[in-house]
């Protein structure tokens, strides 16, 4: 009986071990692991694998090689490689539809979620779910198989037919195309199980070995891994001891309750943390109550969670028109929308009502944190905490800290961004902080895209073809061009007059387009959201064209894709030598969860990298001598260019500095 002596099964293969293969180290591991599960599976002995924790990945393979399975009820078992860019490389893709059938095997393998052991027993990946202690359970199962070893690789019965399958293999790719654009390693996955439906065991062994090591040495690949190894990376905050104290958040409360208002009671609520719920006047409390139980409703109708669960989490939550109470919290978020004025009006009265010991945050997207907390008497206090739209799905939270932000504070937020489910990175406080900052260009050169020629549409297509989870105007769409344009007024004075300037999205904005929810935008849209062409934009354009004495030409869509993640990437390696990001990853890991960059890609850092920055730059100063000042190009980018360096290697750096200090202090 193979059993797990920790807290797991086996929760899958060391993923460092995938980039020693795929730089230059050794690749007989995966063959070695195969060999292993093969004597398994041969030996004359029955072998009974006993789960509890996880069985993912290789766990898994594990499991399956073993002759009969049973799991505790809370366990699950899964195929998750295709996360990583890859798929099972010792026989899982051949194991697992022998004993799941084809349709369960293809949806586990390119898709990636675990099951629970409920699931995998009705589905016949276990053999039995023992209730009590696995220990003693497993072995009375096992006394009930002595001398009769059942070879999964023999169990054919499940594998399909004629008829059936080649409509499974169709519909899962069709799926993976439209849910998982792009991504190589899905269809890769489809291909192996289908091979065990058309080889022998062996040779559906060997097929899935090349499509393992096509997936493996992809630059997806090395992409998605990267991205797995930051999102535990931004948790180390360089200067912060780990054992440093925290404040503990047992309640909060919340200033505002419109859209980021409303979701980010919900993140509290459901992160177990009672709320208050502030708002100005009774009508605009009722509005926001009633869409988070709208959103609440909605989860329960798709199965997400109970309708106990939604009563529990709605308790949470107290509305309420005063600050009664909010001397009790030991945190508050203020989210209201973006005026200095307002905020610094709210710092001051919480100022007067907040115990000492209480943490104030604002979810600001670009206003200065500095000037916010000059409000109060204590601004160690006062820290950035801005969540992204809807704050209750989105998974990234930029934490902003100001010039006196304690440590404490820091720390505190990013402990609890984790118990909040979500995915906080560190930044500094200037305009935009990072993930705006960045986007400020990135949207500039749409529009300057527009001016100059290129369409709407194919300046939307072109970069959801490169894997954005939207275009640059339908985003703007979505979030609001009023939200961006309110802001741009906030900053009018700070302006350099002398540089260039898109001008179509204002006017839209006054024109009243704000974007879907005035119904028109860049586009028109119907009564579902559906955007359409519209001729008046059209108009727009060209009267801007007009005035501005711009000819239109034809634009290409590299020459858009260029233009716009170029200026991404510019802006950020700016954003790095002064320090607002700690790392090159902190800005791929804001870009992927909070702006929909496809994470196969990396990030637009790790891109740049896989581009190469030699490449990078040469297009950039062709930017510049076509374009102006706007193009020049950051320094470090300069830098690590001429010096044959990636911006994984500044990282490099800067874990290193981090851990010297580090040792200098101990």
């Amino acid at each position: 009986m193979l059993i797990g002596g920790g807290r797991t099964f086996i929760a899958g293969a060391d993923i460092r071990e995938f980039g020693k293969i795929t730089s230059g180290g050794d690749r007989k591991r995966g063959p070695g692991f195969v060999s292993i599960l093969d004597r398994m599976e041969n030996s004359s002995k029955p072998i009974v694998a006993a789960i509890h924790g996880t069985a993912l990945g290789g766990g898994l393979e594990t499991a399956m090689a073993c002759h009969y399975r049973v799991a505790v009820p809370s366990a699950q078992v899964g195929q998750p490689e295709v996360k990583l860019g890859i798929i099972p490389g010792a026989a899982g893709t051949q194991r697992l539809p022998r004993l799941a059938g084809v349709a369960k095997a293809v949806e586990m393998c390119a898709v990636g979620d675990p099951i629970g052991a409920a699931e995998a027993l009705k589905v016949g990946i276990v053999d039995q779910v023992v209730e009590g202690d696995l220990l003693q359970g497993a072995v009375a199962f096992a006394r009930t198989k002595i001398g009769k070893p059942r070879r999964t690789r023999d169990l054919n019965d499940k594998l399909g037919d004629e008829a059936s399958n080649p409509k499974v293999f169709a519909s899962a790719r069709d799926n993976s195309k439209k849910k998982q654009r792009n991504l190589m390693a899905a269809q890769a996955a489809i291909s192996a199980v289908e091979a065990a439906t058309q080889m022998s065991f062996d040779d559906g062994v060997k097929r899935e070995a090349e499509l393992f090591q096509e997936c493996l040495f992809s630059d997806q690949s090395k992409g998605l891994i990267h991205v797995f190894f930051g999102e535990r990376e931004v948790a180390k905050i360089p200067g912060i001891p780990k054992d440093i104290a925290q404040i503990p958040v047992k309640k909060a409360a919340v200033v505002g309750a419109g859209t980021m208002g409303g979701g980010i009671a919900m993140v509290l609520a459901n992160g177990g943390i009672p709320v208050l719920l502030k708002e100005t006047d009774q009508a605009a409390l009722d509005r926001g109550l009633a869409t988070i139980r709208k959103n609440y409703a909605n989860s329960v109708s798709k199965g997400r969670f109970s309708q106990e669960v939604m009563d529990e989490r709605i308790a949470r939550i107290t509305p309420t028109l005063t600050y009664d109470g909010f001397g009790d919290v030991d945190m508050v978020i203020e989210a209201v929308f973006e005026g200095m004025a307002l905020k610094k009006q709210i710092f001051a009265d919480l100022d007067k009502v907040m115990k000492q010991g209480a943490i104030l945050a604002s979810n600001t997207s670009t206003l200065n944190i500095d000037e916010i907390a000059s409000a109060t008497t204590r601004p160690e206090w006062v820290i950035g905490t801005h969540f992204f739209s809807p704050a209750n799905v989105m998974r990234l939270l930029e934490i902003v800290r100001g010039k006196a932000t304690s440590k404490e504070v820091i720390a505190t937020l990013m402990t609890l961004s984790k118990k909040l489910g979500k995915i906080g990175v560190l930044v500094g406080n200037c305009r935009g902080f990072v993930g705006n900052r960045m986007f400020g260009p990135y949207r500039r050169e749409a529009q300057f895209l527009v001016e100059e020629g290129a369409t709407v549409e194919a300046i939307d297509k072109a970069l959801y073809d490169y894997g954005m989870a939207m275009g640059p105007m339908a985003t703007g769409d979505l979030a609001g061009l009023d939200v961006g344009w309110r802001i741009r007024k906030e900053f009018k004075d700070a302006e350099n007059k002398s540089v260039r300037q898109p001008l179509v999205e204002d006017r839209l904005c006054e024109m009243g387009r704000y974007g879907q929810k005035t119904g028109a935008g860049w586009y028109k849209y119907d009564e579902n959201r559906r955007p359409m062409h519209d001729p008046e934009v059209d108009k727009v354009i060209e009267q801007i064209r007009t005035e501005s004495g711009r000819t239109p030409r034809e634009i290409g869509s590299e020459e858009i894709v260029d233009r716009i993640i170029y200026a991404l990437v510019n802006e950020g390696a700016r954003i790095l030598e002064e320090g607002y990001a700690l790392r090159a990853v902190d800005i791929d890991i804001i870009y992927i969860n909070g702006y929909g960059y496809p994470a196969y890609r990396g990030g637009p850092m790790w891109y740049a990298d896989t581009v190469g920055l030699k490449k990078v730059y040469d297009r950039i100063v062709e930017f510049e001598k076509q374009h102006g000042a706007l193009w020049t190009p950051a320094p470090l980018l300069k830098q690590l260019a001429e010096s044959g360096k990636t911006f994984a290697d500044f990282d490099k750096q800067v874990g290193q500095g981090a851990a010297s200090a580090a040792e200098g202090k101990n």
